[in-house]
This record gives C-alpha cells, structure tokens and sequence, in this order.
C-alpha cells in the first residue's frame, strides 16, 4: 500500500519521526500541525524535509504536504495518525471535526482513551468517522534537531483498539502495512487502559523528584531510577489498572509482560524487563517537572483510570494517592484538568450499556 496518502496530525518528536519512517518507505504523507504551533513546522517548512537516523532507516526524507491547514490537510487524506500529547487531542478534534466524513479513519497513537473523546464530541457535532487508537507510541524516538528525528527502537507487537470493535478488521487492514505485527484489543477501552506510560511514568518521576530538579534530568530515568522500591510502587499502579480491566471482563497484561510484548526488554519481571533493555535504559529522565511524564499521564492517564474505576466500583488507593501528591507538585489540579467519564461520554452508563456502546 505504499504511496497510500496519510496525514500525520502533530509535530512532535514521534509526529516527525513517523513521517520520516513512512516516507522514506515510499507513502505520501502530509504533515500537519495546528497554526497556534506552526513554529515547530518552521524548521523544515521551506524543504518539507526531515532527516531520519535510528534503527527504522536513515535518510532525508521529503515530506509530500507540510501545512497548518486542517481543511488541505484533511481533503488529501483519509486515514489520519494523531499523534500528539492527550491535552492536545481535544483542540485538534475541535480543528478536525467541520472536516470529517464517513470516509475518515482517525487513529490515535497513543491515545489514553481519547478515541471516547472523540466519539463523543463527533456524536455532538452530528458526525461520523472510525476511530482507534494505539496503547503507546510506534517507536521510541526523539527530534534530534529541529529538522532531524532518532528513532532508538521500533515498538513490536502495537496494540490498536477500534471504535466501534466491529471495525476492528477495518483498522488491521489499514494500519498493519505501515506498523506490521499489530496486536489488535477487543475495543478502545481495553486499548486506553493499557497504556504503560500512566503506569510508569507518574510513581517514577514522582519517586525521583529531587533528582531530577537537582540535575535537570541529567541521569538514566530507567537504568538508574527505576530501582526496586519505584518498580513496587510501579507494580501497585498495574494491580489498580488490571483491576479495572477485570470489572469490563477484560484480561490486561501486566505491565512487565506488555514490556517484553512490545520489544521494550526481555521477558521477566518488571526489573529484569526495564533492566534489560537496549531501547530504555538509554533514555534519560525529563529536564524538569513540568513534563508529560506528569502533566499528561496524571490527568489524562491515571485521573482518568480512578474515575472509570469509581463508577463500575472498584478501588484505586494508590493512583488516587499519585493524583493528589502530583497536583503540588505540577502546580494545578489533574483531577479537574484531564478526562474524566463525562468528557469520555460514558457517565451514568451501566456496564451492559457500555458494551454495547464500545462495540456496536
């Protein structure tokens, strides 16, 4: 399916990495940022070109379409990658949505149940579109220039889940040529709630504050801070989470075992898996506090998991304890700044309800 036209909404560090990757493998992308941050797009606005280096190819790749034009962007393209931070999800739907059909395949990566979102600003606005989203990103990676992306590791085994389930084999057939090997989850829901950087990612940067205010991040987030006692608050946050999974029927993987799917490290326990890992142990910690690792995966990932949890009835002591101690120390509140059940459309639903409604 190479030369498929594809937008890549976003123009972050894995935004430019996959439109790289996916052009120098011969598709038409276009890239597209909103105008509000159309200076991340100014480094290669003129060329429209991204240099690639990393394990997934090297080259410079030229870059079809590269716009702030949603409406362009949108007419080009009918299978849409967002790939953008979950606080930036809702603006982006809001920019989309006049420009949506029917024909439109809209996949998050990743989305920490935004595709519900989405579903619900969509059935608002008198729309349709098929929605998935992925359980975390394609490729760890990272811009190494303004106009340059590293990719360090490519991610096996992605998990996708459709909105609507019965499109399921619609999302594989569409995504399977540009990520091969997917792992498909029975819906959305069973794709949000395993995502893995709400589970890591807060308790460990909260863990290691001090260090990371004194050295600005100038260490090994997981070889030298995710020790012992941080992989059993770690674990703590996964027994929560496959909690939650166990109350829709789901069988979640456990968070050392999702590692090893993804190509993250060998198989084992969650030290060995972090501990063995070429791709992670190379990545250093966020420069400061003020970073996704908090600002994203408290109010969009772990507030959201406590408020699913609290309607079906079950207890998350220890996310609920990381949402009230990450507020301080973010500076605002994660229960009242993320997603909660009335932004995923899903308040009041009983569980049959649910379902239902997640796989139409």
């Amino acid at each position: 399916m190479a030369n498929e036209s594809i937008c890549i909404l976003g123009g972050g560090n894995t935004a430019f990495a996959v439109a790289a990757s996916l052009t120098l493998r011969g598709f038409d992308i276009t890239l597209c940022e909103l105008p509000e941050f159309a200076s991340v797009l100014e480094p290669i606005a003129a060329e429209r070109t991204i240099r690639l280096r990393g394990v997934a190819g090297e080259g410079l790749a030229q870059i079809s379409r590269v716009t702030t034009d949603v409406g362009e962007a949108l007419a080009v393209a009918d299978l849409l990658l967002l790939i953008v931070p979950a606080y930036a999800q809702r603006p982006f739907a809001e920019a989309c949505i006049p420009y949506l059909t029917e024909r439109h395949m809209v996949v998050l990566m990743p989305g920490t149940l935004g595709s519900l979102e989405w579903a619900a600003m969509l059935a608002g606005a008198g729309k349709k579109a098929t929605l998935a989203e992925v359980d975390t990103a394609p490729y760890v990676c990272r811009k190494t220039a303004p106009d340059e992306a590293t990719i360090w590791g490519v991610v096996s085994g992605l998990g996708v889940g459709a909105l609507p389930a019965v499109k399921t084999e619609a999302v594989r057939a569409r995504l399977d040529p540009l990520f091969p090997g997917m792992q498909m989850h029975p819906d959305a829901m069973a794709c949000g709630l395993s995502s893995m950087n709400p589970v890591v990612h807060p308790a460990g940067v909260l863990m290691n504050a001090g260090r990371i205010e004194r050295s600005h991040g100038e260490f090994y987030f997981y070889e030298e801070g995710v020790t012992p006692a941080v992989v059993r608050a770690i674990m703590a946050v996964d027994d929560e989470r496959r909690a939650i999974g166990r109350a829709f029927g789901y069988d979640l993987l456990p968070v050392n075992e999702a590692f090893h799917q993804a190509g993250f490290g060998p198989k084992g326990d969650l030290w060995a898996a972090i501990n063995g890992s070429y791709m992670l142990t190379r990545l250093k910690a966020p420069g400061s506090l003020e970073s996704r690792w908090l600002t994203e995966d408290v109010p969009y990932g772990l507030a959201a998991w406590v408020s699913i949890g609290r309607q079906f009835g079950v207890a998350t002591p220890v996310m609920e304890s990381l949402v009230n101690l990450a507020g301080p120390v973010m500076g605002f509140d994660g229960w009242q700044e993320g997603r909660g059940i009335a932004e995923l459309g899903i308040e009041g639903m009983e569980l049959d309800a649910l379902k239902r409604y997640l796989g139409r």
